[in-house]
Parts: structure tokens; C-alpha cells; sequence
């Protein structure tokens, strides 16, 4: 009691003295910081995990141990969901766009947590998937909540989840200002020019949290020894495409591999089936082991050795054809190894795995190229703008790939080409698959946000809200003369004929009786089942707002009938509707 009303009088001292501008500002170097230390304690506890199963591995003799390492941690992180946390863990980035478009922007405490364990099992012992993911989504649960705590509106809410979403990309990648631009490209929000300065600062706060724990140093270190030539530009348009066809094979194949993992109903009959697909596949491409972060160095300075020196290319080094079917298997594999470390149960995100296929893909075109001498080409260039190419198709956000790769190598000397192959990856993606791996089942289930407003407002919109009950029902054996009754005391001016079960049997409007009303020698003969009508159009409890909409544009009605398998649950006015509609849009429209 004493600490709650310790809490109401700061809060009403903070409304006294602090203005939203001032208070906003504060929480975002809170969110930032927060997601900062998110963002570090996921990295080294992955680390403590990964130098102990390397460890193991180093001190066995029959190796094994490296085959069945990624099932052991998705078997802890399953055992930890399951018995520990109780409630399912979502994966990191889908789970923060739920949350603002059907939540409120509320998201569960446990993702303050849950994230950071999960995801650390699982790609500390060797899950093929990032840490990306469920960083945000550990920071977003840290902005959600505190934003929750100290009850802020929806506007403002989601103002700290984009904050936080910064702040974790910022810290884990050292890149602040494609962090930035991540925020308001793939968690799509819809900010004022002013809303801006708290996305910086928080970006800014959480790097700088990464600096001091971390280090300076780029996560991809990469010198520019040469730029690019006039010539070159061509081929960075041809390896836009490739980056948006391999993009588009990564989004099918992830949403395929996720179905039929999906429809597998016991836990343990998933998990067996990924271990046991993540061990072959291990035992065959070693370096689909992790993150893969050693691997995108290696390519980034031009070195491949990564692929024939281990696995099953060891007896075919130095050929030029064994080369490239190791580099297209890599890459076309390492799709599957990712998506069945997310179906059999582990957590975690699909930024490192882009990123790595990205790197490949760059050093797998440069090598055809160069082999038949058209031009000779940067091999270490084409693996970094690879990566962008990829970032941009398989997320379907250009600026975030061509951002994120200028800020992680460090310099923007090769500026044009990133923006050239983005571009194209991304149009060519696009043109396939109309959502990206992070959105195809929120927009399925029609829950999306997108930086259309109208389409967001309709999209938090809840139906149930709009339903109105006062509507005056009538029997269907009831008399016209039991019905004038009903008239008399009733204040609209439609009347649902429902029956004793509740099932809507049809309705009536007062015009549609106004004639026969006024003629006493009816009530007993007329009978309400008689001059009822079964309305054409209506609408149930669980349809969304812009179905709603659609419907009062076909039908021209003032309202719309809401039946649940047939029972009446009321009406909804399209001037209720309209004016929720409005009321929504102030939300949307107004500053922090």
C-alpha cells in the first residue's frame, strides 16, 4: 500500500514537472541502455555456452558430440519453454509487430527473459539462427513493460518498442544508424519527424553500451581496398537478381519447412525429426555450425577455406567445379538448417543466417564471373554487398540492408553498388513473394501492420468493440400487436426476431411496417414470422474492421447484423463505425 502510494505521487509529481517531450526523452536512454545490456548478456552468455561445447568437442575423440550438439540445445530450450516459462516464446521480430498491431503494444514479462535463455541454448550449441530476433524482442518486452508500468497511452508505447528495437539492433550489430532505419522500416512505424530523437538517442545509448562491454570493433570488420569501376555497376544488377531469387527460395522454403512442422502435432516427434536432420547435416556441412559469423569473415576477406577443408568436400581442394557446388549446396542447405532449427523448437533469428547465405551468394557470383574472365571482380567486395543484397529480399527492407552493411563495414565508399543490388534484390523478391519470412503470417491471418495508415488504423481496430446491444428483439410467434408493443418502448428503429435458443430467424425495420402499424384489426392476424426478412448481409464477432468496411460499401446499409453461428449478438451502426474510425486516426495522428 505504501509503495503504491509512493508511485501515485510520482507520478503525479513527473505530470507537474515534466513534460511528455522531457519524459520520453528519459525513457529512451532507459529503453536504450536496457537494450544494451540485453543485447550483451545475450553475446557472452552464447559465448560461455559455445567455448564449453567447443570444448567437449576438441577433448572427443569420435567427435560425435559436434552431430548431436544443436539437438541437445533445442531439447533445453524446448524443456525450458515447456516447464520453466510455461508460455510459448514466439519468435523475436513477428512477436513485436503482434504486439502493435493486435496488442496495444502489450507484450508478456517473460520476454524480458525467456528470450535471452532460449535463444542462447539454442545457438550456443550450435542451432543454425541468429541472436537478432530475440534481442529485439527482449528489448520490445523491456519497453512494452515499462511502458505498461508507468501507463503510458498506445501512441507512446509504441514509440518505446521502436525505441528499444533500435537499441537492441544498434548494440548487437555496432551499427546505430541502420538500427534506425530497421525501426521504421521492418517494425513499421508510422512517427512524426519529432518522434525521431528518441530513436536516436536510444540507438545511440544501447551502442554505446555495447562499446563499453564489447568493444569498438565492427562486428565485420572489412577494409575497402578497391571501390568499384563503371563497368562493374552491371554486374551488381545481376547480382541484385540472384540475391532476390536466393531470397525468395529462402522465404518458400522457410514457410514450407515451417507448415509441416506446424502440422506435426507432438513435441517430441519434432524434435526428433530436426535433431536428427540438423546432425546429418552438420556431419555433411560443419559450417552450418552456429551463427556463422567466423565463416562471413572468412568470405569478407576472400577466403573460402571454410567449405573444402572440412565436410565432405576435404578430398577435393582447389577445383573450380567442386568449389561452386560448395558454395551453391552452403547456401541452399543452410535455408533448411535454419528453418528446422525454428520448427523442431529452437528460438532465435534470421538476421546471421541472411547474412552468411548473403556473403556466400556475393563470392559464389564473383567466382563465376571471374573464372570465364568477362571481368575481374572483387571477391571480398561481392561477398559484402551480397549480404545487403539478401537483407534487403529475404526482409523485404532495401534501406535496412543497404544501411546495415555500410555501418558494419565501417565506411560508404561502396555506397552506389549497395544501393544498386539492394534495390534490385529487393524488387525481384517482391515480385514473388508478397510478404516477407518476418510478415507472411501476420498479413494471412490479416493482423499486419503497414505504413499505410488507413490500413494500420483498420488493422488495430477490434470488431467486438464496435457491437451494440440495444436493439429491441421480438419473437418470431409474436403478434404485430406484441410487436407495436415492443415499438413503443423501444428507441431504434430495427428490431431483430430472435428465438428462444438466441438464433437470429430475421428482422424488421420500422419502414418496412409503417403501414400496417396503425390498423388495430391486424394485431391478432399478423403474425411477426410472417412479414419478417433474413438480412442479406452480416458480419461475425471475429471478422476484422476493413471486411467490416467492405461490407458497408456493398451493401449500403446504415447497420450491419453480427451472428455467431447463428445466435444474435447485435448490431454494428456504420456511424459508430466511422466515428471509432476517427477517434482511432486522433490516436495515430498525435504526438508524443
Amino acid at each position: 500500500m505504501k509503495k503504491k502510494h509512493l508511485l501515485i505521487k510520482l507520478f503525479k509529481w513527473r505530470l507537474k514537472n515534466v513534460t511528455n517531450r522531457q519524459f520520453i526523452i528519459a525513457l529512451s536512454i532507459v529503453i536504450g541502455v536496457a537494450s544494451g545490456l540485453a543485447a550483451v548478456t545475450i553475446k557472452m552468455l552464447v559465448q560461455k555456452i559455445h567455448d564449453l561445447v567447443h570444448h567437449v568437442i576438441d577433448n572427443s575423440t569420435n567427435g560425435w558430440f559436434f552431430i548431436i550438439a544443436p539437438g541437445i540445445g533445442i531439447l533445453l530450450t524446448v524443456l525450458f519453454i515447456k516447464y520453466i516459462v510455461k508460455r510459448p516464446v514466439r519468435h523475436g521480430i513477428p512477436n513485436v509487430l503482434y504486439a502493435i498491431s493486435k496488442t496495444q503494444g502489450k507484450m508478456n514479462k517473460h520476454n524480458m527473459i525467456s528470450s535471452v535463455i532460449a535463444s542462447s541454448l539454442t545457438v550456443g550449441f550450435g542451432g543454425s539462427v541468429g541472436l537478432e530476433g530475440p534481442t529485439v524482442s527482449t528489448g520490445a518486452a523491456i519497453g512494452s513493460n515499462l511502458g505498461r508500468f508507468l501507463h503510458l497511452n498506445y501512441r507512446q508505447i509504441t514509440l518505446l518498442l521502436g525505441c528499444a528495437c533500435a537499441g537492441a539492433m544498434s548494440a548487437i550489430f555496432k551499427a546505430p544508424i541502420a538500427a534506425i532505419v530497421f525501426a521504421l522500416e521492418v517494425i513499421m512505424l508510422d512517427l512524426t519527424l519529432a518522434s525521431l530523437v528518441p530513436l536516436l538517442i536510444a540507438s545511440a545509448s544501447a551502442v554505446t553500451v555495447s562499446y563499453i562491454f564489447l568493444g569498438t570493433e565492427v562486428v565485420y570488420p572489412f577494409d575497402v581496398t578497391h571501390t568499384y569501376d563503371i563497368e562493374e555497376l552491371f554486374f551488381y544488377i545481376l547480382l541484385g537478381l540472384s540475391c532476390g531469387l536466393i531470397a525468395t527460395y529462402f522465404t518458400r522454403t522457410y514457410k514450407y519447412i515451417e507448415g509441416l512442422f506446424e502440422n506435426t502435432s507432438s513435441i517430441g516427434k519434432r524434435l526428433f525429426i530436426g535433431a536428427s536432420i540438423l546432425g546429418i547435416l552438420m556431419f555433411l556441412f560443419p559450417q552450418l555450425f552456429g551463427e556463422g559469423y567466423q565463416e562471413i569473415n572468412s568470405a569478407l576477406s576472400g577466403d573460402v577455406n571454410y567449405l573444402n577443408n572440412i565436410g565432405i568436400f576435404a578430398y577435393f581442394q582447389d577445383n573450380f567445379v567442386t568449389l561452386i557446388i560448395a558454395l551453391m549446396l552452403t547456401i541452399g542447405i543452410k535455408v533448411i538448417a535454419t528453418s528446422v532449427t525454428f520448427g523442431s523448437g529452437g528460438v532465435g533469428g534470421i538476421f546471421a543466417p541472411t547474412l552468411f547465405m548473403g556473403a556466400n551468394t556475393g563470392i559464389l557470383f564473383a567466382t563465376i564471373i571471374n573464372k570465364f574472365g568477362w571481368v575481374q571482380l572483387s571477391e571480398r567486395n561481392f561477398a559484402l554487398i551480397g549480404m545487403g543484397g539478401l537483407i534487403a529480399g529475404v526482409l523485404h527492407a532495401p534501406l535496412t540492408g543497404l544501411f546495415l552493411i555500410a555501418d558494419l563495414s565501417g565506411g560508404y565508399s561502396m555506397f552506389l553498388p549497395l544501393m544498386i543490388t539492394a534495390t534490385t534484390s529487393y524488387i525481384t523478391a517482391k515480385s514473388f513473394e508478397k510478404h516477407s519470412v518476418y510478415t507472411h503470417q501476420l498479413a494471412h491471418r490479416n493482423e499486419l501492420l503497414t505504413h499505410d495508415k488507413d490500413q494500420n488504423i483498420m488493422t488495430v481496430m477490434d470488431v467486438k468493440k464496435l457491437i451494440e446491444k440495444d436493439f429491441a428483439p421480438v419473437a418470431p410467434d409474436a403478434t404485430l400487436g406484441d410487436l407495436v408493443e415492443i415499438i413503443s418502448k423501444a428507441h431504434r428503429n430495427i428490431f431483430p426476431v430472435v428465438d428462444d435458443k438466441g438464433i437470429l430467424r430475421g428482422m424488421l425495420k420500422m419502414d418496412d411496417i409503417r403501414g400496417i402499424i396503425f390498423k388495430p384489426e391486424l394485431y391478432n392476424t399478423v403474425m411477426v414470422e410472417d412479414i419478417m426478412y433474413m438480412p442479406e448481409y452480416y458480419i461475425t464477432p471475429d471478422s476484422n474492421m476493413e471486411e467490416l468496411v467492405n461490407l458497408f460499401r456493398k451493401s449500403s446499409r446504415f447497420n450491419i447484423a453480427v451472428v455467431d453461428e447463428g445466435r444474435y449478438i447485435g448490431f454494428i451502426s456504420r456511424a459508430n463505425a466511422y466515428t471509432a474510425y476517427r477517434n482511432q486516426m486522433k490516436r495515430f495522428s498525435s504526438h508524443y
